[in-house]
């Protein structure tokens, strides 16, 4: 048995009889549905749906299946994407000098646990080179001017589209992305906040928890977009702190927290879990 399967994931105005029809069209042509999952927005009457089908019960491709879509797409106003999961994605890293989120992904890619392709990494300091290379990855050096950003920038848009990229990831690259890469590539760069946002938004936030004195402490995966730490929100987690605990404390607990919430959000959107609809996100365990 093939392990290989199709996913449709739609978002629409939300009306009845949605899942029957979508139902119809995969179960009248033999379609096996492995997983399925629903969620209705009733505030905003929209629709958000998932569904897995085992691409051996059907008898054509992941592109003629979504030819079969093109009139209820147009009868309930659907967004739907179907996609085929033999095509594993290109994610490219991006860090800096911090290594415990980097070192983390590179492993679970490694062990399995992440299924997709990294075509390179990229960053702005040359300290993870020989890490990287290890795990016999190509790795890029763009520093970034202060006085001229510009120039860098250019080099990774370039190394992002000759790498043809589906989903870039911000494992604690500590420069913010120009906005022409986060319109090119909307909802597909994925970055790790070691704070639990809203809260202490920006340069330090376990100084600013601190000193503010919180009993919680987390991390938070979101998209990026044009505003800093603002963009939809995929996975967040915390960890219980005390009064007593140091700055420093609280940066080694905060780095386990942000692996394990950035592998979390990253596997969510890899298994195409994550729908976004403005700036709330939709995630289907």
């Amino acid at each position: 048995m093939s392990d290989r399967t199709y996913r449709i994931v739609l978002d629409c105005p939300d009306r009845i009889g949605i899942v029957t029809r979508v139902g119809e069209v995969i179960t009248n042509n033999g379609g096996w549905i492995k997983e399925a999952a629903h969620y209705s927005d009733e505030e905003n009457n929209w629709f958000f749906s998932r569904f897995e089908i085992k691409a051996e019960s059907l008898s054509f491709s992941a592109e003629v299946l979504a030819q079969k879509f093109a009139s209820l797409q147009k009868e309930f106003s659907m967004n739907l994407q179907v996609l085929d999961t033999s095509r594993p994605k290109k994610v490219v890293l991006m860090a800096s000098k911090g290594s415990h989120c980097l070192s983390d992904l590179l492993d679970r890619w490694k062990s399995g646990d992440l299924e997709c392709d990294i075509p390179c990494v990229i960053s702005n300091h040359e300290d993870m080179r020989g890490m990287v290379e290890w795990y016999g990855i190509p790795y890029f050096c763009v520093p970034i001017d202060p006085s001229n950003k510009s120039v860098g920038f250019a080099e990774v848009e370039r190394l992002v589209t000759e790498h043809e990229t589906d989903c870039v990831v911000l494992a604690r690259y500590m420069q913010i992305l120009p906005p022409s890469l986060c319109q090119t590539l909307k909802h597909k760069v994925i970055n790790i906040h070691h704070s639990f946002l809203p809260s202490f938004i920006g340069a330090k936030p376990y100084h600013q928890a601190a000193e503010r004195g919180v009993k919680l402490i987390g991390a938070t995966c979101h998209y990026v977009t044009e505003d800093l730490d603002e963009g939809p929100i995929i996975d967040q987690d915390v960890v219980r702190v005390k009064h007593s605990d140091k700055v420093e404390e609280l940066v080694r607990r905060g780095k386990d927290v942000e692996k394990v919430v950035l592998a979390r959000g990253l596997r969510a959107h890899l298994e195409d879990r994550v729908l976004v609809r403005g700036n709330k996100t939709v995630v289907f365990n």
